[in-house]
């Protein structure tokens, strides 16, 4: 499990270092973004990466990796975005995004620890194909949530599932940096 934190980390400091330099080229215009736009993106990120995955001609040059970053980085805005609330205009400048960045992955490492104990790493033999199905699944559910105005009846909400998404685009990259 050692190895999976330290790896996690690697991640994350590469997926912060573009949003902190995002920050810097546009602001934080991604605060007038509501969840349902927020989740539309993440699906477009998604649903390039299974085309990848299934398509041997690649018309653009840019590959999973980029698109699993992107979904990251997305859904961790997301997340701030259900704490904070939409703007009208940007408000954060980069220090406070940053901060609402490092406080919101600090949660979901902490999620992916403890879920890591219970299941064993069983992620590890897991396919990147099947990490991306599983996050197109959960977009799939939030898309019904967010059609159902956030109400759930026995599930888990929104935030659990942008979460959850992090964690399997964290596993697909670790994969994929494995794999090179």
């Amino acid at each position: 499990m050692q190895d999976t934190s330290k790896q996690y980390d690697a991640v994350i400091a590469k997926c912060r270092a573009l949003f902190v330099n995002k920050m810097s080229d546009y602001g934080s215009a991604w605060r007038i973004l509501r969840l349902p736009s927020l989740t539309d993106q993440i699906f477009i990120k998604a649903q390039r990466i299974r085309g990848l995955q299934q398509n041997a001609v690649r018309k653009v040059d840019e590959g999973e990796v980029s698109e699993f970053i992107g979904i990251i980085n997305y859904c961790l805005m997301a997340l701030i975005q259900l704490e904070k609330g939409v703007v009208e205009q940007p408000d954060l400048n980069t220090e406070e995004a940053a901060k609402l960045y490092d406080e919101k992955i600090a949660l979901t490492k902490q999620l992916m620890l403890d879920k890591n104990h219970d299941y064993g790493e069983a992620w590890r033999d897991m396919r990147v194909s099947s990490l991306t199905d599983l996050i197109l699944q959960k977009l799939l559910r939030v898309k019904q949530i967010e059609d159902n105005a956030g109400k759930t009846l026995v599930s888990e909400g929104i935030d659990a599932n942008y979460q959850d998404m992090i964690n399997y685009a964290i596993f697909a990259l670790i994969h994929l940096k494995e794999a090179d």
